[in-house]
């Protein structure tokens, strides 16, 4: 299915802001597509001035988009970006994408059981803590009808090989959308995460037997295959859309159905 049929039009008149884009290959990227395609004006953030040159590029089939400087382990930015976002919207925001996520790599190389303190804490802070941070920011643009979606992965759920403190960082951002779904009810802002199957990203790549991991998942799951960027950037348009009114505090497989095999 293009991203432009049947859905264009679906989301006009919506401002959304995309937290995490790297490249062309992130699931930011596949998920801020078919938003814009189905009319959302978006606005993009970048960490530093290399990944901003990145950004530009990957962005430029939208033409000019507005970006903002982000370190989301700063409180301080986190202000000067609602800041931002608030003039350029005109105060209303409808939708915000948390794609980020980070372990040191000596985290992610070692067993677990050898995590060190400091390595706890940064995954925690940069995979977890930065959505309830960007989400209390925020949620006051989005009160009577917005939607949050982060992401996340089923090392949340299970002990995959690798992935290591990555997995107890997403069990914690799994547990946040529900205590900020229901923090945020209220409020009519919907909160929910997309847990992703594999899916080859630079990120991704950072996972020891990565391509181990792929070949698994495409024998295992359902459909016989992984996914493709563009199925979760699907789920992401569903999520953000009145189509999905009545749904907060989940977690959406995108896995081709991995994770309901055993073994």
């Amino acid at each position: 299915m293009s991203e432009s049929a049947p859905l264009a039009g679906l989301l006009a008149g919506k401002k959304g802001l995309i937290v995490g884009v790297a490249n062309r290959n992130s699931i930011a990227w596949a998920c801020a597509r078919p938003l814009a395609a189905a009319g959302m004006q978006l606005a993009f953030t970048y960490q530093g001035e290399v990944m901003r040159d990145r950004v530009v590029k990957t962005t430029a089939e939208m033409g000019e988009v507005p970006l903002f400087d982000l370190d989301v382990t700063q409180d301080d930015q986190i202000d000067r970006l609602h800041e931002g976002v608030e003039q350029l919207f005109g105060g209303r925001l409808d939708f915000l994408l948390h794609s980020v996520a980070y372990a040191p790599a000596t985290a992610m190389a070692n067993a677990f059981i050898e995590t060190q303190r400091a390595d706890w804490a940064t995954a925690m802070d940069i995979s977890a803590y930065s959505l309830v941070a960007l989400s209390r920011r925020f949620a006051p643009m989005m009160e009577g009808g917005g939607s949050i979606v982060t992401m996340s992965y089923y090392g949340s759920q299970k002990a995959v090989p690798g992935y290591n403190v990555m997995g107890v960082a997403k069990a914690a951002l799994e547990a946040s959308v529900r205590y900020l779904a229901v923090d945020l009810g209220p409020r009519g802002v919907r909160v929910n995460a997309v847990s992703a199957g594999a899916v080859n990203t630079l990120a991704a790549r950072g996972v020891a037997h990565f391509r181990d991991l792929m070949k698994i998942t495409g024998e295992r799951a359902p459909l016989k295959r992984t996914i493709e960027p563009e199925e979760v950037g699907r789920a992401t348009l569903f999520l953000a859309s009145d189509l999905s009114s009545g749904i907060t505090g989940e977690t959406m497989y995108v896995d081709a159905g991995f994770n309901i095999t055993a073994g």
